[in-house]
C-alpha cells in the first residue's frame, strides 16, 4: 500500500496500483485536508472465508489477540517544527513528492481499477445526495 499525499492530491495505490484519487478542489469549496499532520491506522480483520487457502483454512481465534508488523516501511513527509516546515528549505530532488501527479498510464490503471472492482462510488449515489452530488464529484 501506499499513499501519495501532497498540497495537489492524495492518491491511494496498492502494489503500484492507483485505485483512487482526491484532487484538491479548495477552489470550489471541497475542504482538502492540508494543514494536520498524517497519521497512520491499520487493523486486522477476519478473512478467514476467502484469504486462507480459498477459506480451508480456518482463524483460530484461541490464539488472538492477532499482531501485524511492517517491512520496508518508507515515509518521505515534511515534519513541522516551531511552525517552519522541512520541506520549505530541502534539496527539491528529495521532495519531488510534492508535486508529483498520476501520468496517464496511471490514470488508465486507476479508470480500469475502479472499471471492474470499485463497488461503491458516493458520486454516483443520487438516494444519498437528491439534493445533488458533491462538487467534487462533477469534475472530471
Amino acid at each position: 500500500y501506499s499513499i501519495l499525499w501532497n498540497p495537489q492530491r492524495i492518491v491511494f495505490s496498492v502494489d503500484g496500483t492507483p485505485i483512487r484519487e482526491f484532487k484538491n478542489m479548495e477552489s470550489k469549496g471541497v475542504p482538502f485536508p492540508k494543514n494536520q499532520a498524517m497519521r497512520i491506522y491499520s487493523s486486522l480483520w477476519n478473512a478467514d472465508d476467502w484469504a486462507t487457502r480459498g477459506g480451508l483454512v480456518k482463524t483460530d481465534w484461541a490464539q488472538a489477540p492477532f499482531t501485524a508488523s511492517y517491512r520496508n516501511f518508507n515515509a518521505n513527509a515534511c515534519t513541522v517544527s516551531s511552525g517552519t516546515s522541512s520541506c520549505a528549505s530541502s534539496n527539491t530532488n528529495n521532495n519531488a513528492w510534492l508535486s508529483e501527479e498520476l501520468d496517464s498510464t496511471s490514470h488508465q490503471r486507476l479508470n480500469w481499477v475502479q472499471k471492474n472492482y470499485m463497488i461503491y462510488n458516493y458520486c454516483t449515489d443520487t438516494k444519498r445526495f437528491p439534493q445533488g452530488l458533491p462538487p467534487e464529484c462533477n469534475t472530471p
